[in-house]
């Protein structure tokens, strides 16, 4: 069908019915600030809501007046008809829900975006198909792209219309970087925004904490780059991983940086948003689920519980340049409370030292939880004073729990 894309200002228009079919198109006209008039025999509740013109009536041609749109949504064929024989004597424009033989004009799919929105259509073909397409174009449309568009008009009512700038300044909107949290390596744990990231960004950079059972999702098109840490053995530097997530987001592809757990939570993350920041590339922070709560649930050790834990820290044993962090230990002298030290499993000599020069009790309840929601997974509960001991031969990642809570893992074990 021939058409071309036009928007009508000070629309009056008229919609006809009541019904599930006319909730819908009223839904439609409410999202968008147009108003118009209902005339109905019977009325859907829901539609009050809506609309604050109703008539509760039998539709006559006369009701018509000067109404510039009229959309029928009776699902009455007389009526559909009636319209179709008055149009031809009375300028209006007519929509016949359902019916494109009757129609001057179909509904698009429309984004919510403003001022700026897209607009879909299939020509009545598909609708479905038309709101599909409509949701993948408003992922395309930058968040701050209000604010943006009020600083061009701004600029325009001033005379300033800069083609060249403003596809530059558009061009690097589009630019989009994802600091992604991928949780503790369970492809299920993975929230549905940071799952969908995975699926549609051009470039992945990854390290060996993000499991093989995440990157199997993440699809072949898509450029991997590996730039793990481990202890002992750093590939890349954070400094050199900064400039890769850099580099390739000035390509103009977006680009996804997988962080294990959460990228706020003894992730790094932080280090690398501010590079981005500072050469103003879009970035967005995708919440993980840490290992600091989620791998006490998976032991099954609750981090807090009435008449054991009122309350809980989390901690990192490891500083920056391999130095170790035991300001914390003392912590462990609170009752009722429960500690959550991540990349601890090295550290153990140090914090056991600090602990006894702090008269920490050694029967003090610790567990281990290595591997946490991966079929490796392995735990083990034990004491301050066997600590080191049972932490003979336990792969990393891990994290150590200390606290009565500990208890629990017992109970877990049993069931």
């Amino acid at each position: 069908m021939k058409t071309i894309p036009i928007l009508l200002k000070e629309q009056k228009i008229l919609l006809l019915g009541a019904g599930n079919v006319a909730l819908q198109k009223a839904k439609v006209l409410a999202e968008n600030n147009i108003k118009f008039k209902i005339i109905a025999k019977e009325l859907k509740q829901e539609i009050n809501y809506l609309c604050r013109h109703i008539e509760i009536k039998k539709f006559k041609l006369n009701d018509i007046k000067d109404y510039y749109i009229v959309i029928d949504a009776t699902g009455d064929e007389k009526v559909a008809k009636k319209l179709f024989k008055h149009k031809k004597k009375y300028s209006f424009l007519l929509n016949v829900v359902d019916v494109p033989k009757y129609c001057d004009f179909y509904f698009m799919a429309l984004t919510k975006n403003k001022p700026l929105q897209i607009a879909v259509s299939s020509n009545g073909t598909s609708p479905t198909a038309a709101k599909y397409f409509r949701d993948e174009c408003e992922k395309l449309i930058p968040k701050d792209i209000t604010s943006y568009l009020k600083k061009k008009q701004k600029e325009r009512d001033t005379g300033i219309i800069d083609v060249q700038t403003t596809k530059q300044e558009l061009k690097k909107k589009f630019t989009q970087v994802y600091l992604v949290g991928c949780g503790l390596g369970d492809v299920e744990l993975l929230t549905i925004k940071a799952y969908n990231i995975i699926k549609s960004v051009d470039v992945v950079l990854y390290d060996n904490l993000i499991s093989s059972e995440i990157m199997d999702i993440v699809p072949t098109s898509v450029k991997k780059i590996y730039v793990g840490k481990q202890k002992d053995f750093h590939s890349k530097s954070q400094e050199e991983i900064n400039k890769l997530i850099i580099k390739y987001a000035k390509k103009d592809l977006k680009v996804a940086r997988l962080k294990s757990g959460d990228p706020f939570v003894f992730g790094r993350g932080a280090e690398e948003l501010e590079s981005l920041i500072n050469e103003n590339i879009s970035t967005e922070v995708i919440s993980g689920i840490s290992s600091s709560i989620s791998g006490c649930s998976t032991a099954g050790i609750p981090i807090t519980a009435r008449g054991y834990s009122t309350g809980f820290s989390v901690v990192s044993a490891h500083l920056k340049g391999n130095r170790v962090n035991v300001s914390w230990v003392n912590l462990l002298k609170l009752k009722t409370h429960t500690v959550v030290v991540l990349m601890g499993l090295s550290k153990i000599k140090e914090i056991i030292e600090e602990a006894n020069q702090l008269n920490i009790n050694q029967n003090k309840l610790c567990a281990i939880v290595s591997n946490a929601s991966r079929p490796n997974q392995k735990v083990v509960s034990t004491t301050l004073k066997n600590l080191e001991k049972s932490a003979q031969n336990i792969p990393s990642p891990a994290i150590l729990i200390f606290g009565d809570v500990v208890h629990f893992n017992t109970i877990f074990s049993n069931i």
